[in-house]
């Protein structure tokens, strides 16, 4: 097989999951894709490479490149490289980002351009996917076009005579200047044209016919679309749906663990510190339409440091009411304190099968579903097709795998990512899926830590960290229709709700420091958002992603750096 050397760097795991499956369909196309992490130097050479080179990069903070960048950027940054350093290189990149924040995609166009500047050319169009209106948007088509543009590179690379029809004949290919556009090339994805009955085969398309319209009932002109319903033409349409992801994982339970593991690991890189609320403040009205709380940590026993402009992360739980339900629902209630052992299936389809990393050993299926799984993540195509198998209704069949399907994007878009749409409302809306724990172990992403600002300044308030947040709200879109508070705004309101007084004023902790809870976190220092080290220049301070949080910091460190003195 053709190899491409494929690399990715992810902050939250999109550009791996992205990367994963290029690297899964490449074999499909007759290429072999040689995937690593940007991190991991040790394996790959970028100077001597002399195969095509593919890069998913993601995008974090106010447009930095993300941790596992950090050190190629810094190489490839050095002003020694002479310019034709990488002239041998050819290659294809795909960034992310959200077109929210100012700097969109610059994580990429960083690569990107100091790529080119050391000689390196496009064999393929750099692609921006954009996670405001939905990554898939460009990432698809962006993928299906790599086919051809893989393959384009080969043959002229070769010099071969015996191009396709599609190809261009000229032997002197200027990558530069013929590059080739997404938008326009001809899919050549092996994703299959299925119409699925029950038993999982193809029927006809008089078949199917038939069955739309059995599953629609009589055909309603005005009737409306919905997370359960389609109306023509997509209820019509024969659907291309994406292959079926292997399984590879095989759970097993054991018999309840006499002591349960109460905290994730991380990576050795990130230090978790267990600190006090020494401090909560409402900052709004009873009859606001937000509650913001302003909350104080005692970091004075750490060595948690920072600076204005910083950030941390939260590391919480999920609603422990959803966890319930969602173990009610796979109806494994019962089993909630048995301890999970992961194995890879044998003979498994699925390159590079490995147990989830954020899957830690001998912890128990409540403590796997509380602390470890984004169980409110809302589900990728990927995972709606592995559903389908487990559905036994020919119309919530039928509709899973529109939703997983190209006719089916709009919807996707509408009814599910712009909807927030989670397993859990899955299920409800769809009661005969009815999945395996294996398939949410695969599918479900790790749960992340919440990040937030730093909202005050160590000289001014010496040994203390405060930050302040909204409690989210929102209504859950599939019935029973329910309150739903953030993740961790939600945690962290009901924690502190006993020492908030109802009148908004500060409530302190007294003698007994117990009565406040610990919460783990974890620092995100920054090089680029800071104070100019003159006191004395004028600062303009906009806010758009962040809020006006850490300029409070900023402000607190501005007057105590004036006035002198803590």
């Amino acid at each position: 097989m053709r190899r491409f050397l494929l690399l990715y760097a992810t902050q939250r795991g999109q550009a791996k999951a992205i990367a994963e499956e290029i690297s899964k369909k490449a074999g499909e196309h007759g290429f072999f894709a040689d995937l690593h992490c940007l991190s991991e130097s040790d394996k790959y050479d970028l100077k001597t490479e002399t195969d095509p080179l593919v890069v998913v990069i993601s995008t974090t903070g106010t447009g930095d490149p993300p941790d596992t960048a950090i050190k190629f950027v810094k190489k490839i940054r050095d002003k020694t490289l002479p310019p034709d350093f990488f002239s041998h290189l050819r290659y294809g990149l795909l960034g992310l980002g959200d077109s929210e924040y100012t700097y969109f995609c610059n994580g990429g166009k960083i690569v990107d351009k100091r790529l080119q500047e050391l000689g390196a050319q496009h064999f393929y169009k750099t692609g921006h996917a954009d996670d405001c209106v939905g990554l898939e948007l460009v990432v698809e088509p962006w993928i299906d076009g790599l086919w051809t543009a893989l393959n384009k590179h080969f043959v002229s690379s070769k010099g071969k005579a015996d191009m396709t029809s599609d190809f261009s004949t000229t032997s002197n290919i200027s990558f530069q200047t013929d590059l080739v556009k997404p938008e326009v090339l001809p899919i050549e994805s092996q994703i299959a044209l299925l119409k699925l009955d029950d038993s999982g085969k193809k029927v006809s398309e008089a078949s199917t016919q038939n069955i739309t319209n059995v599953l629609s009932g009589s055909l309603i002109e005005d009737s409306e679309p919905s997370l359960t319903q389609s109306i023509p033409p997509l209820s019509q349409s024969a659907l291309n749906i994406p292959a079926l992801p292997p399984e590879y994982l095989d759970v097993q339970f054991q018999e309840p663990l006499g002591q349960e593991q109460c905290q994730v690991s991380f990576t050795p890189m990130d230090t978790v510190f267990q600190v006090p609320i020494s401090k909560a403040i409402r900052l709004t009205k009873e009859d606001a339409i937000k509650t913001t709380l302003l909350l104080e940590l005692d970091i004075s026993n750490t060595t948690f440091s920072y600076q204005p402009g910083d950030s941390f992360s939260i590391i919480c739980p999920n609603d422990a009411s959803e966890v319930q339900e969602l173990l009610q629902r796979l109806q494994l209630s019962e089993k909630r304190e048995h301890c999970i052992l992961l194995k890879i299936k044998e003979n498994n389809k699925k390159k590079g099968a490995a147990i989830p990393q954020h899957v830690p050993e001998r912890v128990s299926l409540q403590f796997l579903l509380t602390w470890c799984l984004e169980i409110r993540a809302i589900p990728k195509k990927a995972f709606l097709r592995a559903l389908v198998e487990y559905t036994s209704d020919s119309t919530e069949k039928r509709r899973l795998q529109e939703l997983c399907s190209k006719q089916g994007a709009s919807d996707y878009n509408h009814f599910i990512r712009d909807s927030y749409v989670s397993l859990l409302d899955l299920l409800h809306a769809f009661p005969t899926c009815r999945p395996p724990l294996s398939l949410l172990l695969e599918h479900l992403p790790k749960l992340r830590a919440r990040p937030y600002s730093c909202a005050s300044s160590c000289l001014f308030h010496p040994g203390k960290l405060h930050f302040a947040f909204n409690i989210v709200e929102f209504l859950s879109s599939v019935e029973p229709v329910t309150l739903r508070k953030g993740i961790c705004t939600g945690w962290l309101a009901v924690m502190v709700n006993s020492v908030l007084q109802g009148n908004g004023n500060v409530s302190q902790g007294n003698d007994v420091e117990a009565s406040f809870p610990e919460i783990s976190i974890f620092p995100h220092t920054t090089n680029s958002f800071r104070l100019p080290n003159d006191p004395s220049v004028p600062i303009i301070m906009i806010g758009p992603g962040t809020g006006i949080a850490p300029f409070i910091g900023f402000l607190q460190h501005r007057f105590r750096l004036h006035s002198g003195g803590p």
